[in-house]
């Protein structure tokens, strides 16, 4: 990691040790994105980690701390983080172990702020919305949870020329939401347990799936061609989205493509499970990890 921080100019103690805490993160949590991240320029990559351990932990505040934390607890806990950091984006400095290099983050890329506000508000209505009665509801949570973060990523790798920024970020966008829609699919049965149903109840209700035929957790063909259904919206976006990629500066492209290729590619195993999203998990073998990174390395290093 030293290596990273100092092709990217980082030589302050304080925002080094924030930096590193959000690289930890990114390695324990995130193992797809790590990977993916490991194929960008050494200057680039602290800026990723940072994205992302901005978001693992107000995640952790909403999921992982469920077990000592009461409800209550985790929206104050989640309302004063949030605030604190929001705060701290504007005023342009930090002193939180992870804001500190968030906040570097976003000064040094211009990132606008408005994204930071929208995640932690899809961050916040886990905590009180359970379920979505349709895809334009869900929408809304999904912008802020995982399009957003694609947004951000844009400002870091940059674009060629100017005049594509905006295409590019359209698809990014549409990225972002195809990895969260991948997630949802995968863990349709881990959602139950936590009391939640993130794939739109009127489309599931077109292939005669309501509420506790889903809590029976059976798969039979109508829950088959519900999530078939899904993986086919994954697919279109990851389509669209893809056309875009060359618009991004060259060295960019082999993460890019990599992480595009994993996460939406959870959708084919969970085909390759049969569906079996309650009694198995679908995860992208090591075998397809390396298939899909030793190239996208070859090429980032020609690039």
């Amino acid at each position: 990691m030293s290596a990273e921080l100092d092709a990217a100019g980082i030589t302050d103690a304080a925002l080094r040790d924030s930096y590193l805490e959000c690289r930890r993160l990114n390695a324990k949590h995130g193992k797809t994105y790590f990977l993916a991240t490991r194929l960008l320029p050494l200057a680039k990559r602290p800026y990723v980690h940072a994205l992302y351990g901005f978001a693992r932990y107000a995640d952790e505040i909403v999921d992982d701390l469920s077990s000592t934390l009461t409800p209550e607890e985790k929206r104050n806990w989640l309302t004063s983080w949030s605030a604190g950091i929001l705060k701290d984006i504007d005023k342009r400095k930090s002193s939180d172990a992870i804001g500190l290099a968030l906040i570097d983050t976003i000064n040094r890329w211009q990132i606008p702020h408005h994204y930071f506000e929208a995640f932690l508000h899809s961050m916040a209505m886990d905590l009180t919305i359970t379920e979505y009665p349709t895809y334009e509801a869900l929408s809304e949570y999904v912008y802020g949870s995982a399009a957003v973060i694609g947004l951000e990523m844009v400002h870091i790798l940059g674009v060629t020329k100017p005049e594509l920024l905006e295409e590019t970020l359209i698809g990014a966008k549409k990225l972002g939401i195809a990895f969260q829609l991948a997630n949802f699919i995968r863990d349709i049965g881990e959602d139950l347990q936590r009391g939640r149903i993130y794939l739109p109840l009127d489309e599931l209700q077109a292939f005669g799936i309501d509420k506790e035929r889903l809590r029976s957790r059976r798969v039979d063909s109508d829950l088959k061609a519900a999530i078939a259904f899904q993986i086919h919206r994954v697919r279109e976006l990851q389509r669209e989205a893809e056309a875009t990629i060359v618009n991004l500066t060259p060295q960019s492209h082999a993460c890019i493509k990599a992480a595009s290729e994993l996460y939406c590619g959870i959708v084919d195993e969970v085909e390759k499970i049969d569906f079996e999203v309650f009694t198995k998990r679908a995860k992208t073998s090591t075998y397809r990890r390396l298939k899909v990174a030793l190239p996208a390395w070859w090429q980032m290093q020609r690039a």
